[in-house]
């Protein structure tokens, strides 16, 4: 089996069709695509950031257990899935776009690697499917692992100011326009936003940026079925957080680590969305690997393209677990029930700034709590999503109204708790740690045992454990 893993940057869970197409006609290769895949409608991203939560998809750890809690590499003792399928079994491993976000590069020694510039600054699909058909073409009979990660939607959205503030002119003639620009009028502003003329038009840049991404995807799949390939290749598609704009990326609501997962398993997956089941990023290096055959890195007695000095490390490093901390879900991909499958744990460390914002999170389909361990009354929360028009209209529009000046306020300073009913409130809008104290406490224990279980540094400081077991 080959395996190429396309990595959406930034879309939100709810952009393909198949997950509520609430973005107009912004996916139609992924639509495509999801008719003969099998889709999560509950699957989560483990950290709601660009780097550490692709470190999470190829370590199968939590950030706090594989090192790259924030912009920083993943500890060289840890193992990667292709360092692991290339060193262990001969895999050809390879990737195009993102590459500095996987680091150290000695933890993944790719055999084929092409990044942002030579990619029309990472958004022209026929450089995509330009350089996955060379690395296609030399392929030696090695099975292969690939990881094709798409830009967009990644800020600066498509026809937005933005962009002339990133790039420079020349920069900017190397990107192509997507393949149909979507217009304000086509989109439905996601609920967590207030629908305001500038917030409606910067979600159809990012409507039309996810069209982009998704002619990108549909580019690969292309090469993959050119080359004769489809009946041996299994095709993953996620994203790894969502959109970037306020309540979303680079938090832990719902709408911060939702991620449309779709897995295309020959033999396998039997298409269709699977309603049921929640699924994380750190799940999916144990699946992979179920799916191959193979056992998990931590079940070697030795690795041998661990240097000594990295296996003595391993051992003094406490926070370097011997096993990984995800569990396959491959059962599902066949339409099978598992059992505990009926929550998640999420995080969150750090901004690209390196600010430390520590939240913790579990989620159920009908419950959300997290706990923001950084929110003092005093320190103030920036990420991208300030600088961008959304957050600009939402600060001006609060001025005269009261209730978005809370809404945004709320956004900046958080409290320490947040306990959000899904099923009666989707976009998280009205806190219930004071209406719901039953399942304040419920949820309080199960992330104080998550957090125990998995020797979180934080864990000792969690404020609100009970004595009695959950």
């Amino acid at each position: 089996m080959n395996i190429p893993l396309f990595v959406a940057d930034d879309m939100n869970w709810d952009t393909p069709s198949a997950f509520g197409g609430r973005y107009g006609p912004a996916t139609p290769h992924l639509d495509s695509f999801a008719e003969t895949a099998r889709c999560y409608r509950h699957a989560h991203a483990t950290v709601a950031v660009c780097l550490p939560s692709r470190s999470c998809l190829m370590t199968g750890r939590y950030p706090f257990h594989n090192g790259s809690e924030g912009f920083t590499a993943i500890h060289p003792a840890v193992p990667t899935l292709p360092e692991y399928l290339k060193h262990q079994y001969g895999w050809r491993t390879g990737i195009v776009g993102k590459v500095q976000h996987c680091c150290p590069p000695a933890k993944f020694n790719w055999d084929f690697q092409v990044d942002y510039a030579d990619l029309g600054m990472g958004r022209d699909p026929q450089r995509y499917a330009t350089e996955v058909n060379d690395f296609l073409s030399k392929n030696d009979e090695k099975p292969f692992f690939l990881m094709v990660n798409s830009h967009d939607p990644h800020r600066p959205f498509h026809g937005g100011p933005q962009e002339s503030q990133k790039w420079t002119a020349e920069e900017r003639s190397r990107i192509p326009s997507p393949s149909r620009v979507i217009e304000a009028d086509e989109v439905a502003v996601p609920g967590f936003l207030p629908d305001l003329p500038e917030v409606r038009q910067e979600v159809a840049e990012y409507a039309s940026s996810c069209r982009r991404g998704d002619d990108c995807f549909g580019a690969v799949l292309e090469q993959v079925e050119q080359h004769g390939l489809s009946d041996e290749t299994v095709v993953i598609f996620l994203s790894d957080n969502g959109m970037a704009f306020p309540f979303a990326k680079t938090n832990c609501y719902l709408h911060s680590t939702r991620t449309p997962l779709m897995v295309r398993w020959p033999g396998h997956s039997v298409a269709g969305m699977d309603e049921q089941h929640m699924v994380s990023g750190i799940d999916l290096m144990p699946t992979i690997l179920e799916g191959l055959g193979l056992p998990h890195p931590s079940d070697l007695s030795a690795a041998a393209w661990l240097e000594p000095q990295i296996a003595i490390d391993r051992e003094r490093w406490r926070r370097i677990p011997p096993a990984i901390d995800g569990r396959s879900f491959f059962s599902t991909l066949t339409g099978r029930e598992q059992q505990n499958r009926d929550w998640v744990h999420t995080v969150f460390h750090a901004s690209h700034k390196a600010q430390r914002y520590e939240m913790r999170c579990i989620q159920t389909r009908e419950w959300g709590y997290i706990w923001n361990q950084w929110s003092n009354e005093s320190l103030l929360f920036k990420n991208e999503s300030c600088s961008g028009r959304t957050f600009q209209a939402m600060q001006a529009a609060a001025v005269d109204d009261q209730q978005l000046a809370e809404r945004v306020n709320h956004f900046q300073y958080r409290c320490p708790e947040e306990l959000y009913h899904f099923q009666s409130d989707p976009n998280a809008l009205t806190n219930c740690v004071d209406t719901q104290p039953e399942q304040l406490q419920s949820m309080r224990q199960k992330l104080s045992d998550i957090m125990n279980q998995h020797e979180d540094v934080l864990a000792s400081v969690y404020p609100f454990a009970q004595d009695e077991g959950f």
